[in-house]
């Protein structure tokens, strides 16, 4: 499975959006380098006041361009790093990865899935009814997360807009993404 980087994005500062950069540089074992959410704890605010000693397995967020357009059907203007991620991604099911899959960016930098990015209100402060667009619900029921993954850095690396990914799915029997 592959997939193409579309843009990078990183801020220094806590802030919604991120603006876009001609290129980042992930650290191993911390995130994107000059990032606010860089770091091997939790950075998230919400997270920060639960438990600020836990692991941060949200150190690189990507979302799939995919969901620009599908937004767009439904009058939202979404553009990348609009939703604070830090990696856009075409072409690969990011959202259908299981938990602990590889995803080999560039020539060198590694990044391990750690779950579903939990879709929080700023969303709708951003673009006012976007929340309901990206966190629905399956004909079953069950809670859908659209606002992309997260994941922690394995190995290091520059990762640039034109770069390719590609996902190596973990051995064994695969666990479904859940929100981290």
């Amino acid at each position: 499975m592959t997939g193409l980087v579309t843009a990078v994005s990183s801020n220094g500062v806590y802030s919604f959006t991120k603006p876009n950069r001609d290129s980042i540089t992930l650290l191993a074992g911390l995130g994107v380098e000059g990032d606010v959410h860089a770091g091997v704890t939790v950075k998230h605010r919400s997270r920060v006041a639960q438990d600020p000693t836990r692991p941060n397995l949200r150190q690189v967020h990507l979302i799939h361009e995919e969901l620009f357009a599908e937004v767009a059907a439904e009058g939202f203007d979404v553009e990348p790093g609009d939703l604070g991620e830090n990696i856009t991604t075409r072409g690969i099911d990011l959202l259908g990865l299981p938990v602990g899959t590889l995803l080999r960016i560039g020539d060198d930098a590694v990044l391990e899935v750690t779950g579903l990015r939990n879709p929080c209100l700023q969303i709708d402060n951003f673009r006012d009814g976007l929340l309901k667009q990206v966190v629905g619900r399956d004909e079953a029921g069950n809670v859908v997360r659209k606002a992309g993954i997260m994941s922690v850095v394995k190995e290091g690396g520059a990762v640039r807009p034109g770069d390719t990914i590609k996902a190596e799915l973990p051995s064994g029997p695969h666990r479904p993404l859940e929100r981290v």
